[in-house]
């Protein structure tokens, strides 16, 4: 399977009221239990890469030449989508050179006017080789590559206009964070949710899915939310696996080699896996067969 851009996928999504996981890769075990989960669910699937991510991997020609080249050796047969999380001006330009199919023009930190005008930029740059574009408006609470945000829900008005740019989905606020969600967090604002579906026809998008109880996640997709965003959750479940590979010794056992990193990132790799599909189940995505 060939990669795609996310149009068909998440406009589907919207109009059939289930959501499409847009889970973050960090490296090759990552890379191939995500999309491993898609596979065995054998439904579409994202697979995006912060600006952090990417340069800790090498760059976004090499996370590219990645996914492809992981996508062709487990023989993937459904729909992946590759995608740029969060990235700034200059990085949502770089993947459309390099061939992301779908990037992320974050510029909730910009002046409102200069967020507009550099998403109908990109945008243009974008859609010119069929590319799909996602803006955010509102901030997104925590913190994601040195960017802080705290919580904002965003503004009917200003939603209307950056969708107004032909983006083809958009990031909204409504409550959600970035990371671990502190207790005294007051869950999503469904109010402000069913004021921009009832304007925005275009999928919206849900970040920060990680740690936000089932029950939001799933009344959120029933409302508009087509794509959701996961990160640490799966960053949570394989730093547990491998903490407790450890903790009962394996890596320790010298004639089975459980020092073999292939083998010492064994459990965390498939907690991956099963954290994906759990999530794949809660968004109501369809297997493609079906």
């Amino acid at each position: 399977m060939v990669l795609t851009n996310g149009n068909e996928i998440f406009n589907n999504a919207r109009k059939g009221k289930y959501a499409v996981g847009a889970f973050n890769i960090n490296d090759l075990e990552w890379t191939r239990s995500i999309l491993a989960a898609a596979q065995e669910t054998q439904t579409p699937i994202l697979v995006q890469t912060s600006m952090g991510a990417a340069k800790y991997m090498g760059g976004y020609e090499l996370c590219l030449h990645l996914v492809q080249d992981t996508i062709k050796n487990m023989g993937i047969t459904v729909p992946v989508v590759m995608h740029l999380d969060h990235g700034n001006y200059e990085a949502a330009k770089e993947c459309i050179e390099v061939g992301y199919n779908s990037v992320m023009f974050d510029g909730h930190d910009l002046p409102f006017d200069e967020n507009l005008a550099k998403t109908k930029e990109i945008v243009k740059l974008a859609h010119a080789k069929n590319i799909s574009v996602e803006a955010e408006v509102g901030s997104i609470g925590g913190t994601e590559d040195g960017i802080v945000g705290l919580g904002e829900l965003a503004d009917v008005e200003e939603a209307k206009t950056l969708d107004a740019t032909g983006v083809d989905y958009l990031a909204v606020g409504i409550g959600n964070i970035h990371g671990v969600y502190p207790s005294n967090w007051k869950g999503l604002s469904f109010d402000r949710l069913k004021e921009l579906a009832d304007v925005i026809s275009t999928p919206l998008v849900l970040h920060g899915g990680s740690g936000i109880p089932k029950e939001q996640i799933i009344k959120a997709v029933s409302m508009g939310i087509s794509k959701v965003n996961v990160n640490t959750e799966l960053q949570l479940a394989f730093a547990k696996a491998t903490r407790q590979y450890i903790e009962d010794k394996k890596d320790l056992d010298v004639d089975a080699k459980g020092y073999d990193p292939r083998k010492l990132l064994a459990p965390g790799a498939k907690a991956i896996t099963d954290t994906t599909i759990e999530r794949i189940k809660w968004f109501g995505t369809p297997s493609i067969k079906a």
